[in-house]
């Protein structure tokens, strides 16, 4: 950990294999404490060469006390660092002090189960409700409690009437808490409070991770990392390497230089936001490389979705390498890595969600070194950095866009009349969107070209495209359900669309879940 982030005060939460723990360190982050991700196997003096760790948090997981899995640092109890365990963190942490952890016989699955919380005036349950039914896994049993700990929490089993005697406990002289029920932090007020109560409480956080303090931090990183060498960046007008390009030029100015690529699968007017907000308003070096005709080409006769995703991404590496061969001198290459890209990529205990082709470090074959300065960072962080910079709202509120841009949004064959039919439509649904005072309420949307053509009428008989609105509300993009848009907002979209763009007669709204369809069309 770099030097200047040792005057940050820290919670680490130790990763026990917990699906929750994104959740987790988020939610502690939305507190302005800052917190990190390790591996179960992280040591005390590992934990104490950080600087400032004023709380840990060993998180749960799909694994009992008995399994290899569970083996770490015991020192860590004692470094006088309040600990909170969740689930089958609490059992490793009073299994490791004197607690009787037996097998229970059940499913691991947690199942619903009513408990009683027994002081809720003080403590990690101060303003709780007195009790709640909670998820709670059973292929375990906790039947006695080490010395000095209370129970905090007890009762059973909803359907089957199971007693379950220890579902929190506390040695409040140790600053030792466990609770053995699954905590989700995003969908439960009670856990955010709990939460709220250790670290703020327990832990008597001070509240300093703030964008501000960060980016002061981050501007001496950089300076000590790059000096006076040159940083290449590829600029694509999203909000990640939007914030990174301003942070490098505010930090290092005409040491850089940033390539946007223009593939011709951008959104109206994308690229002169581009140039005239980062390149004229703030001041970036942007190289402008116009490839709209050479992908275009490669995608004529092309239907296939996955073809067309490897024919966009390998050409944009082939411009961007064509432009970065003329730059002379340039050491370092800059990316937009996030936290979440870092944490989803897996760790040495939790399962890869999806890897992401930014993490790891770069091929071989390129010679730079890497500059991540957002990769401490979670998506909501980048947004406030931003603003923090001064960045207008249309770069921090950009809506997601996919790498293959509108090419995955035009169904079958991407032509450059369809381009153009499908760029026009998804302006108008943005315009009205934002119209409506919807676009912050909304967490993704845009128009696809299905190439479904039917009948309709205006003057007279017309057989033209239909444009369908995916519009969906979600928190990590792995699930979604579709925003409930109301009807008079729906109804000013199709009727706008039908209107303002030629060779359109007929819109349809896509209302279904993410399961059983993706995000995307294509």
């Amino acid at each position: 950990m770099p030097q200047e982030m040792t005057s940050i005060e820290k919670i680490i939460v130790l990763d026990f294999g917990n699906p929750y723990n994104q959740e987790i360190t988020r939610g502690i982050r939305e507190l302005n404490v800052f917190s990190e991700l390790h591996p179960h196997t992280m040591t005390a003096e590992e934990i104490q060469a950080e600087g400032n760790v004023i709380g840990i948090i060993m998180s749960g997981g799909p694994f009992t006390v008995y399994e290899d899995i569970q083996e770490y640092d015991s020192k860590i109890l004692e470094l006088g660092i309040p600990v909170l365990g969740i689930g089958r963190g609490m059992q490793v942490m009073i299994n490791e002090l004197g607690a009787t952890v037996t097998p229970a016989g059940y499913q691991y699955e947690p199942t619903d189960s009513q408990l009683t919380f027994h002081n809720v005036s003080e403590g990690i349950f101060k303003g709780a409700p007195a009790s709640r039914t909670v998820p709670l896994g059973f292929d375990a049993k906790v039947s006695k409690l080490p010395d000095g700990f209370s129970v905090l929490a007890s009762g059973e089993e909803v359907s089957s009437g199971d007693d379950r005697p220890f579902g929190a406990t506390e040695n409040p002289e140790r600053s030792l808490y466990g609770v053995q029920f699954v905590m989700e932090i995003e969908k439960n007020d009670a856990d955010r409070q709990i939460l709220e109560n250790f670290v703020l409480g327990v832990c008597d956080a001070s509240q300093n991770w703030t964008m501000k303090n960060y980016l002061s931090i981050a501007v001496h990183q950089l300076k000590a990392q790059i000096g006076d060498q040159k940083v290449l960046l590829g600029l694509s007008g999203g909000v990640d390497s939007s914030v990174v390009g301003v942070l490098l030029q505010r930090t290092l100015g005409d040491q850089l230089t940033c390539i946007f690529v223009d593939n011709g699968l951008l959104r109206k007017g994308e690229g002169e936001d581009v140039m005239n907000i980062l390149g004229e308003e703030f001041g970036l070096n942007i190289v402008y490389a116009d490839a709209a005709d050479r992908f275009l080409d490669k995608l004529a006769g092309i239907d296939d979705p996955e073809e067309k995703r490897k024919i966009i991404g390998n050409e944009f590496i082939y411009v961007f390498d064509d432009e970065a061969a003329k730059l002379e001198h340039v050491k370092f290459l800059a990316q937009g890595t996030l936290y979440s890209d870092v944490m989803e990529s897996g760790t040495s205990t939790s399962e890869v969600v999806k890897s992401h082709h930014n993490v790891g470090g770069l091929p071989e074959d390129l010679d730079f070194e890497l500059v991540e300065p957002l990769r401490l960072l979670f998506k909501d962080e980048v947004r406030q950095l931003g603003l923090e910079m001064g960045l207008p709202d249309e770069i921090v509120w950009r809506q997601p866009f996919p790498g293959p841009g509108l090419g995955i949004r035009v169904l079958g064959e991407v032509t450059r009349e369809k381009l153009h039919i499908l760029r026009e439509a998804d302006a108008v649904l943005r315009r009205v969107v934002a119209e409506n005072g919807l676009q912050r309420e909304i967490w993704q949307y845009f128009a696809v070209l299905p190439g479904i053509r039917s009948v309709g009428t205006t003057d007279g008989r017309t057989y033209d495209y239909t444009i369908g609105i995916r519009a969906v509300n979600s928190v990590d993009g792995m699930t979604s359900e579709f925003a409930r848009i109301p009807y008079e907002v729906l109804n000013e979209i199709s009727q706008a669309i039908t209107e303002e763009v030629a060779h359109v007669n007929r819109v349809v709204y896509d209302i279904t879940a993410k399961p059983p369809s993706t995000i995307e069309w294509e």
